[in-house]
């Protein structure tokens, strides 16, 4: 018969398993495989669609599956120039989309209307729809969406809502030539 030790009222085995809360599982699992909603807009759509690109592989993270199906994804990436006329659609997206939800806004004009200050261009999506993570660049590298995502899996870890709490920027790196020239000059 096999032996049992009793110690403060666990029963030890041989057999494995896991203990832990049922909210830091399902938390995990978002985390894990959070699917893109991708509205390219403009120009930093071809950086988004690198970073889904074999290069960037942000499939190392469960991002691969871009869902065109708002119904379906739960990440939200606004990347390019958004209007008036435009931002009625993305709003209707968002809304569309199933709770919890996160939104990455991707460049300068998305985070703040870029260099177009007319009246036609939205100065910042936030205006309208709550961003979780702005990444800064026109455009911004592909591994800085990478880095967007990485934030917002650290957001659902630590348990926080969608648009909640303090908000994500993403600087773009200086590259090395761009910091030696600066010094020369």
């Amino acid at each position: 018969m096999e032996e049992r030790r009793i110690e403060m009222g666990l029963i030890k085995t041989d057999e494995s398993f896991i203990t832990t809360k049922l909210d830091d599982m399902i938390a995990w699992a978002r985390k894990n495989s959070l699917w893109p909603m991708p509205m390219g807009i403009s120009c930093c759509a071809i950086e988004m669609m690198s970073f889904a690109g074999p290069r960037y592989d942000c499939a190392r993270f469960g991002s691969e599956a871009f869902r065109f199906s708002p119904r379906q994804a739960d990440l939200m990436i606004v990347a390019g120039t958004v209007t008036y006329k435009m931002s009625h659609v993305v709003r209707k997206v968002y809304d569309q989309m199933p709770d919890p939800k996160w939104v990455i806004a991707m460049g300068a004009c998305t985070s703040s209307g870029g260099m177009y200050r007319s009246y036609s261009v939205v100065q910042g999506i936030d205006l309208f729809i709550p961003v979780d993570v702005y990444i800064a660049g026109c455009p911004p590298r592909p591994d800085n969406l990478i880095n967007g995502l990485i934030e917002v899996q650290k957001k659902i870890a630590r348990g926080e809502k969608p648009g909640q709490a303090q908000k994500v920027y993403i600087q773009e790196p200086l590259l090395i030539h761009e910091r030696q020239t600066s010094r020369q000059a």
